[in-house]
């Protein structure tokens, strides 16, 4: 039997453990040469060691049914490296290690490979990056109906651009796309302003949900850095894990202000079928957050006469948070009712 069971479980936050030449190999000739490694990136550190193992390791299981026996057994086991697990970076492997879970669809998202592209000052760059990742993904995802590729389309680039970059990674395989949840210009326009609609309609159009992930956040700084300097030794986890207790604390606040400004910006109005998804916020936060939309309505109605109802009222039928591995498994309470929060495996 799987690991579900009779139980219908829909994986929304699985990623895939790039190798180093998964960009380039799916890089066309015009951008293969604009794209870094992906051991340049910082944010995210690659070891040498850990990638040749996964390929070892790969390549024993491939070969020897005895050693594949050994890791469908420990499935469940996370102190492997990302590299070492069933299916983290193979197509076939990965429908293999979804029948072992047994779920019914698994969202793919980039790791290393979003790092490797996402912050790149050049725009150039940019959008040969996230093409490229789109394809990518679209090409891991494509054998396997079960398996729904989350690209990336980088909205700092404009509503044109992201639109091109949306249509293109749709056509490529792409269920639904990571965006920023924050503009790091402050000379640019918002996300929220109409001139985005043409990317929110697509998303509506389609269905598919955006996507808002912890790691891709538009170099939000959540903490300002003086807090870390207290003469403690600073917590570092690496990648998007937080930094410490208070880092925590401050996990959710991207996501806040970006679902926020989408409500009270009326996009969700002017786009009725858009939907998202909060990905590794934790969930702690959305009963205080949605009290705090209403107050700032009951306030500032008077000031903003788009504020035609109490704001919380849009968030249910809009959004669905995935839970990181350290949240509580509980659905949470609220004034409204409840808010359902879908699941993540944090595994490959």
């Amino acid at each position: 039997m799987s690991y579900a069971g009779d139980r219908t479980i829909i994986d929304a936050d699985s990623h895939v453990i790039e190798l180093d030449d998964f960009l380039h190999s799916f890089a066309d000739s015009k951008d293969r040469d604009l794209i870094p490694p992906m051991s340049a990136q910082r944010e995210l550190p690659v070891v040498q060691a850990g990638l040749d193992r996964g390929r070892e390791l790969f390549a024993k299981r491939q070969a020897d049914p005895e050693v594949m026996k050994k890791f469908e057994q420990g499935l469940l086991d996370a102190k492997k490296s990302g590299w070492n697990r069933l299916g983290a970076f193979d197509p076939a492997e990965r429908s293999h290690a979804l029948n072992l879970f047994g779920f019914r669809l698994q969202l793919v998202l980039p790791t290393f490979t979003y790092h490797q592209i996402g912050h790149a000052k050049d725009p150039e760059v940019l959008m040969a990056g996230a093409r490229t990742l789109n394809r990518a993904m679209g090409a891991f995802c494509a054998d396997d109906k079960r398996l729904l590729a989350i690209g990336y389309i980088p909205l700092t680039l404009g509503p044109e651009a992201a639109a091109q970059l949306m249509d293109e990674g749709f056509r490529d395989g792409c269920f639904s796309f990571m965006v920023d949840t924050n503009e790091p210009d402050r000379k640019k326009r918002s996300y929220t302003h109409r001139d985005y609609d043409p990317v929110w309609a697509r998303f509506a159009d389609r269905g598919a949900p955006f996507v808002a992930h912890v790691a891709v956040t538009g170099d939000f700084e959540s903490i300002p850095r003086s807090f870390f300097n207290n003469g403690y030794k600073k917590v570092e986890l690496g990648g998007d894990a937080p930094s410490g207790a208070l880092g925590m604390v401050a996990i959710a606040n991207t996501v806040q202000l970006f679902l926020a400004a989408m409500i009270f910006d009326d996009v969700f109005i002017r786009h009725p079928k858009l939907k998202g998804i909060a990905m590794e916020f934790g969930a702690v936060w959305l009963p205080s957050w949605l009290q705090s939309m209403d107050v700032g309505h009951d306030v500032f109605k008077v000031f903003q006469p788009n504020l035609k109802e109490r704001e919380s009222r849009s968030v249910g039928s809009s959004s669905r948070s995935a839970r990181t591995s350290w949240s509580s498994g509980r659905t949470i309470p609220t004034r409204r009712g409840r808010l359902i929060r879908s699941a993540s495996s944090r595994r490959p």
